[in-house]
């Protein structure tokens, strides 16, 4: 009985990681979309940027519980995939920064 609680546990972990990679991508596809057509996209990079790395470290921390103790072992990819994601949430101004950036930015559009 218990096992299968755990697994319907771990079948919405990752469906919940899925929905996040889905919505990162679209986020990035109009993103660029936007850029290819020239517009400005202070407002939109910065929150693509936030979000995007702010799922890919959820998702891979998610990919590490469900792989237990072995989500720490290097014989294992997500243990390193859980390092590199956070550089994500620092370089190119951290998402702090970022969100700084969307905030002035509101402030501006809805003066």
């Amino acid at each position: 009985m218990f096992s299968h609680y755990l697994l319907q546990m771990v079948q919405q972990m990752l469906a919940d990681m899925a929905i996040k990679i889905e919505a990162s991508r679209c986020l990035v596809n109009n993103t660029m979309r936007m850029m290819d057509q020239g517009s400005l996209v202070q407002k939109e990079g910065s929150i693509t940027k936030t979000f995007v790395s702010d799922c890919a470290q959820e998702v891979t921390s998610n990919a590490v519980q469900i792989f237990g103790g072995y989500g720490y072992s290097k014989e294992y990819p997500v243990e390193k995939l859980m390092r590199d994601c956070k550089v994500f949430q620092i370089f190119e101004g951290a998402n702090q920064v970022q969100r700084m950036t969307i905030a002035n930015v509101l402030k501006k559009e809805y003066k």
